[in-house]
């Protein structure tokens, strides 16, 4: 006698969709902090890929501007004793400026004095002399002061006519300046170095490069020589701006120009190659965020796991009804487990759309341009899921394996 037909089972992904639907909302309350841990995870992580790739393309940007056009090319000479020859000639700026990606070049070093005297009057005990302490002096010919990008703020830098004339003028930062009590040019005032006087002829406010020279007076380089010689202790340097990109061949190209019969007396130092720095900052950036991100992720799963494992003890009676009409340890499982996929999947939208309004936020406030990567966002409402996935793994088997008769004696 054949054995009589067993009923199949069955739970369609409808009503199990459904079931987990109606299950979240009969407990709003709990599925808001359930969801909370994985909005947090998934917005942590979109946020932090976009803030990285953000801040480091402005990283890239300010570099850029500044430090990437600027070579210096340091006169090494032979470094024998009493070698006080300068390895720049008279040509050697414009050697330098018939280079392809050259914008500016000159030459400018301190003043070879030990001890010197610096005051504002002739008379070195005369109260409107200033406060002259702790001033520096340097050399600079017209193209080295063209290329610190000097703002200034009054008067007139010196030029080629002073150069070529070793008038006696001088420029001082702002800092000299209010040091030696100089407030108003148009009174011709004079700085007097070793009672030597040097007419002032500008003020400079600022320098984006060379900002030590603020707190200096600078006089030109034909005069420097024929009063005080070469420089000896401190060794002349040439200050090259570059366009973008130029710098790299310009520093070796340029001591070869300058000295094509031994360019080993000269060194040039150029700045880092930005696609470098660029690459390994956000190599350091991503590295270390992911990993707050991803700890973020794990607090969400060990949330979303807690959680669900609260509501299968919570529906133990409701699990042994469904047990005793027929379903299956496996309808039971996937319902749970449908239940933690839908609310990572939630969380990981609302995350995404949380973390993607930040990015944006903070680059409107700051004036940047906000970089937000494909491969960082799309995939993340997927990472919720898979999230939500794995955490609702252990309750779903918890829940599977409750047998009727037990579930429904509690």
């Amino acid at each position: 006698m054949p054995e009589p037909r067993r009923l199949r089972s069955t739970f369609p992904v409808r009503d199990m969709l459904s079931e987990a639907l109606s299950g979240m909302l009969q407990r709003p309350g709990r599925t808001v902090l359930t969801l909370l841990g994985t909005v947090l995870g998934v917005g942590a992580f979109v946020a932090i890929l976009g803030f990285t790739a953000t801040t480091s393309g402005q990283i890239s940007s300010r570099f850029n501007a500044l430090s990437a056009t600027e070579v210096d090319i340091n006169d090494v000479g032979t470094g024998l004793p009493g070698d006080t020859s300068m390895s720049f000639d008279e040509d050697s700026n414009a050697r330098v400026r018939a280079l392809p990606g050259v914008v500016h070049s000159g030459v400018w070093w301190a003043l070879p004095l030990r001890d010197p005297v610096v005051t504002a009057s002739a008379n070195r005990d005369a109260t409107d002399a200033g406060d002259p302490g702790g001033l520096n002096l340097f050399a600079a010919d017209p193209s080295a002061l063209a290329a610190t990008h000097p703002t200034l703020g009054s008067g007139t830098l010196y030029n080629a006519f002073h150069e070529s004339r070793s008038e006696k003028v001088a420029v001082l930062g702002k800092a000299a300046a209010r040091r030696l009590g100089i407030s108003r040019l148009d009174t011709q005032p004079a700085v007097f170095i070793d009672d030597t006087a040097y007419t002032v002829v500008g003020v400079i406010d600022d320098m984006r490069r060379e900002p030590a020279m603020l707190m200096g007076v600078i006089i030109p380089t034909s005069t420097a020589l024929d009063a005080y010689g070469p420089p000896t202790v401190n060794r002349a340097t040439m200050i090259v701006e570059t366009r973008l990109g130029a710098a790299q061949q310009v520093a070796r190209q340029a001591p070869v120009v300058i000295r094509p019969n031994n360019p080993d007396l000269l060194q040039a130092v150029a700045p880092v190659d930005p696609k470098t720095l660029e690459n390994g900052v956000t190599g350091d950036l991503n590295s270390l965020f992911l990993l707050l991100a991803a700890i973020s992720l794990v607090i969400g799963a060990i949330g979303i796991a807690n959680t669900t494992l609260v509501a299968v003890l919570e529906r133990t009676a409701e699990i042994g009804l469904r047990r005793s009409l027929g379903a299956r340890p496996r309808h039971i499982a996937s319902q749970f487990l449908t239940e933690s996929t839908v609310l990572g999947t939630l969380g990981g939208l609302i995350g995404t759309a949380i973390g993607v309004a930040l990015v944006v936020c903070v680059a409107i406030a700051r004036d940047w341009t906000a970089i937000l990567q494909p491969w960082g966002v799309l995939p993340a409402p997927l990472i919720g899921s898979l999230v939500g996935l794995v955490a609702g793994l252990y309750p779903a088997l918890r829940a599977a394996t409750i047998e009727p008769v037990e579930a429904l004696r509690r």
